[in-house]
């Protein structure tokens, strides 16, 4: 018997959870607790393991203090498109970087240096690594 993999809209809307819940500095234990449920499965909510349903999504979104939407942004493409109706989505690597808790981290302290020529050296720093990388 093989086991069935998350669903990749299921697993794009628990990172964005766990981004946000993150962004915000909210254990998962606190999350549940606001919600009525166990640490455990907000867990499961945020591997994409079980699916959220609409009225949890719609408390989850109002703990949290973003719209539903938010939860969608950038999410895998279903082969339905509506052109003109949304703004250009941003590349899957952004919300996989702000996912990860360094990515949190590095942006929120980027976003405190309030001196564009000091970030514009940072952004030169971290290419200039990032190319010495590539070619290790």
């Amino acid at each position: 018997m093989t086991k069935k993999s998350p669903n990749p809209i299921d697993r794009h809307v628990g990172s964005r959870v766990r981004m946000r819940r993150m962004m915000i500095n909210m254990s998962q234990e606190k999350l549940g607790e606001s919600l009525g449920i166990t640490f455990q499965q907000i867990q499961k909510y945020e591997k994409g393991t079980n699916r959220i349903g609409a009225s949890r999504l719609q408390n989850i979104s109002s703990v949290l203090g973003v719209p539903v939407a938010f939860f969608f942004e950038g999410a895998p493409s279903t082969g339905v498109t509506m052109s003109g109706l949304a703004e250009e989505a941003s590349p899957a690597y952004v919300a996989d970087f702000l996912a990860t808790s360094e990515g949190l981290a590095l942006t929120r302290a980027f976003t405190r240096i309030s001196d564009p020529k000091v970030r514009r050296r940072i952004v030169d720093l971290v290419e200039t690594l990032a190319d010495q990388d590539d070619g290790a």
